[in-house]
């Protein structure tokens, strides 16, 4: 693990250099500071006013515009709870990107849930069109934030992971790599018409959405107490597939994680899964206790690609 995080070390600093346009040759390099902004924002769509929260990096933008991540909070939760948990802004003004917090829909304010299949709560039920929303918001990004269209990327934790799993399948033409972590992939029926690379993370003791699959006692709400979610493994073979992922798969063992690769992949792209060891229902960073920066490994995962395409990364 320890090769592990210093390659994902590098990579994020090979990403800084990318970002910031010091390509071989320039004679001027843009700077980055340790500040950002964050707004509070809405659109309308589909009859709702749609709220969101942007952090946007005290830097130029490069002239393809920034990179951005949607990162989208799990069931009852909201944007600003998980922009303070998640670790993404300090991320976002350190490396140069724009970070997008949404909100799901709810009858309870700031409890909210997204429409991911089969969960969960009040957007489920109420079969909130949140594929058309964050599509709509992708547009708003590119119209009003300088954001590259071509580098937008989407991470969530648990119903926002199943939502994550959804944008991939459905707006895959959109999503340049994506990041769920503690969710499930529960439709036989993904129906993306593109590669899309995908690191799929999960905690080996998650009892909530558990690895192998199946019910659990602790959902936190009556309505999904019949969900049955699909096994991790079902999500990895379902992409490696999509993916076209011709080469054996690559493992790394140690204290920290299970990290499995899958290359060979049609444009470019990658399916990787990380399996971390002891670790529950809970976002993992450092000052969690969690063995991995989730934050850091999703950023330097998807940070690597463009509409499918890798960039250099850098070799041990």
């Amino acid at each position: 693990m320890a090769r592990f995080l210093r390659k994902v070390w590098l990579t994020l600093l090979l990403v800084v250099l990318v970002i910031a346009g010091m390509q071989v040759g320039d004679a001027v390099a843009q700077t980055t500071t340790s500040s950002g902004t964050t707004l509070e924002r809405s659109l309308s769509f589909d009859g709702l006013e749609r709220t969101f929260r942007v952090r946007v990096p005290d830097t130029i933008a490069p002239a393809s515009g920034y990179p951005a991540l949607i990162v989208l909070h799990g069931g009852t939760g909201n944007g600003r709870q998980i922009e303070q948990s998640s670790g993404f802004s300090e991320l976002a003004d350190q490396f140069g990107f724009v970070a997008i917090y949404p909100d799901g829909t709810g009858l309870v304010n700031m409890r909210y849930t997204w429409n991911a299949d089969n969960c969960c709560g009040f957007a489920h039920r109420q079969d909130v069109d949140d594929v058309g929303f964050i599509s709509a918001l992708i547009d708003e990004l590119i119209a009003n934030y300088d954001v590259d269209p071509s580098r937008v990327y989407v991470t969530g934790f648990s119903n926002g992971a199943m939502m994550t799993f959804r944008l991939a399948c459905e707006l895959s033409d959109r999503i340049a790599a994506a990041a769920p972590y503690a969710g499930a992939l529960n439709t036989d029926s993904c129906a993306a018409t593109n590669p899309v690379p995908i690191l799929i993370m999960n905690g080996d003791a998650d009892q909530n959405v558990p690895v192998a699959g199946g019910t659990s006692d602790e959902r936190g709400s009556a309505s999904q107490a019949e969900r049955i979610d699909n096994p991790t493994a079902f999500a990895v073979q379902t992409w490696v597939q999509i993916d076209a992922c011709s080469g054996s798969p690559v493992s790394t063992n140690d204290t920290e994680a299970l990290v499995t690769t899958y290359s060979g992949c049609a444009g470019g792209t990658e399916v990787e899964q990380v399996l971390i060891h002891g670790w529950d229902h809970h976002w993992p960073s450092i000052a969690n206790g969690s063995p991995v920066d989730g934050a850091a490994m999703i950023w330097a995962f998807v940070s690597r690609f463009s509409n499918g395409a890798a960039t250099p990364t850098v070799s041990n």
